[in-house]
């Protein structure tokens, strides 16, 4: 059974396409099955992924429409070693289509449940607002995965995420639940960084992960060349904490199979 995540924020630029793409990246050079799904319109996680997102015959907007299958539309990224279900401009469109139609909160989760067997992760890349499209992300998957950075004005966007999956999870998706905070673009030697750092450690405890996303050039200037850092120069410190942080979902994800620990993440949601 496939194990489903969003990336999501609802605060911009705080990495959730590179925080997605290195991810998928890191989980499939572990040797995970991995299929990464972009529901921005952007299709930056698409080009981020070496997928052409004008060269694509069927999008993920195909699949919402329920004219295509995940099967039918995902495609292999030969040099990251996982699946991408993409995006386009045409996906801007699909917000305004979704809405006469039925279960249209629901429509990617029927989809990926279709090819459950296929991967062991999926991990979707949700827009910066709460719209129709981020809805479908949430409504399918078992839990999310917040990148955030360790500032102030990030920790007010925290409190209106969480708010968002207590809704949700209360409405629409009792699977759903906070899986981990995953600090990004941290950078040590700032002060305040360290202080909002034991913050959150404080509040969350152990939903925040281990792991610690340094700012990195080399994975800024990936998305240039199309690849994740973890492809594009795999030595980079940015690149060996992806993998760091693959290795420690894959051990999360292991511990949720226990009933008792399922149960203390579900109530945490």
């Amino acid at each position: 059974m496939a194990k489903i995540f969003c990336v999501a924020n609802q605060k911009g630029g705080v990495g959730k396409t590179t925080t997605t793409v290195n991810l998928a990246a890191g989980l499939a050079k572990i040797g995970q099955r991995v299929l990464m799904v972009d529901l921005d319109p952007q299709g930056n996680a698409t080009m981020g992924s070496g997928v052409d997102k004008r060269a694509l015959e069927l999008s993920v907007y195909d699949v919402l429409l329920e004219s295509a299958s995940v099967k039918e539309a995902a495609v292999l990224s030969d040099k990251c070693g996982y699946w991408v279900l993409g995006a386009n401009r045409e996906l801007a469109g699909a917000e305004v289509e979704l809405v006469a139609l039925e279960q249209r909160d629901k429509r990617l989760k029927a989809a990926l449940a279709q090819a459950d067997g296929d991967f062991d992760f999926v991990l979707i890349d949700c827009p910066p607002s709460l719209s129709m499209l981020t809805l479908n992300g949430l409504c399918s998957a078992h839990g999310v995965i917040v990148p955030m950075q360790c500032e102030y004005f990030a920790l007010e966007g925290l409190t209106d995420l969480v708010n968002t999956i207590k809704q949700v999870h209360a409405n629409l998706n009792a699977d759903l639940q906070i899986i981990g905070l995953l600090r990004v673009m941290f950078d040590p030697r700032i002060t305040l960084q360290q202080q909002v750092s034991e913050q959150l450690k404080d509040h969350f405890g152990d939903k925040v992960f281990d792991t610690m996303i340094p700012r990195n050039v080399r994975l800024a200037e990936a998305p240039s060349y199309g690849l994740p850092g973890v492809v594009f120069d795999p030595s980079a410190k940015g690149s060996q904490a992806f993998v760091e942080f693959a290795q420690e979902m894959v051990a999360r994800v292991q511990r949720m199979g226990a009933p008792k620990v399922q149960a203390k993440l579900a109530s945490g949601a």
